[in-house]
């Protein structure tokens, strides 16, 4: 496929998807989810990629929608040559796809996000922001709500009352504040962002991607059941990925 939204390079095992519109503060359009989808689906079998980081190119990391699109929606015309805005896959599947993802995917929040900027990192595993980079879920103003999932990831990483104050005023806040509240995991000087979240992706990718995708699926499940339920799915999640190392070695 012809990248014209976004750049994809691997290295080193490190998958890095970079958001390519920096006249427009890679400001989010259907063509742009299209690519960015069919980038992470893609790869998802391909072992020579280890873990994906998602980044912007320029000074910003995602503006939110492009408002001509945004508009044209409203309107009820489609100005892409996909499908109309919130009707793609990024919007209505890839979320969930990322969350079950076998392999990392991290955020490297390289300038301001918000709207579909904020909560397209949402999904990500991890996300480290410039410390002066400004994040927000300004859809209030816009006269939409907030989608890809993060009215569920929101409250789950802030807590509802974190959440409700940053959605219900629509107010940006800076990566290091972003930070203390755990929104992003680290917030680091903007020149840092892409190295730090590849050294992070270089620890990970270290690590036998069998063990990445069960951790994963682990700590999902726990996550939304009794400590209980979790012990016993640790048991059989080992149990598969013995099972699955054994038959990789004897192949």
């Amino acid at each position: 496929m012809d990248y014209q939204n976004i750049l994809f390079d691997v290295t080193d095992g490190i998958g890095t998807i970079t958001l390519n519109r920096p006249d427009k503060l890679n400001a989010y359009t259907t063509e742009m989810g299209e690519e960015v989808t069919h980038v992470i689906r893609s790869v998802q079998r391909d072992d020579a990629v280890r873990a994906l980081i998602l980044t912007g190119a320029g000074r910003a990391f995602c503006a939110g929608a492009d408002l001509e699109h945004l508009k044209a929606h409203e309107q009820g015309r489609n100005v892409s040559k996909g499908p109309r805005l919130g009707e793609e896959d990024f919007l209505r599947k890839l979320p969930l796809e990322m969350r079950d993802y076998p392999k990392p995917i991290l955020a490297a929040i390289n300038g301001h996000a918000v709207g579909v900027g904020m909560t397209m990192v949402m999904p990500c595993d991890v996300r480290i922001a410039a410390e002066d980079a400004k994040l927000g879920f300004v859809f209030g103003r816009l006269g939409i709500l907030p989608g890809l999932g993060s009215t569920h990831l929101l409250p789950t990483l802030v807590g509802m009352a974190r959440a409700q104050e940053l959605v219900l005023t629509a107010k940006k806040i800076l990566g290091t504040e972003a930070a203390a509240i755990g929104l992003v995991n680290r917030a680091v000087p903007k020149e840092d962002v892409l190295e730090a979240t590849r050294a992070m992706a270089k620890e990970m990718a270290e690590i036998d991607p069998l063990v990445l995708a069960h951790a994963k699926r682990a700590l999902h499940f726990g996550a939304s059941h009794s400590m209980a339920e979790a012990m016993k799915n640790e048991q059989g999640q080992s149990a598969v990925l013995r099972a699955e190392r054994e038959t990789r070695k004897n192949a």
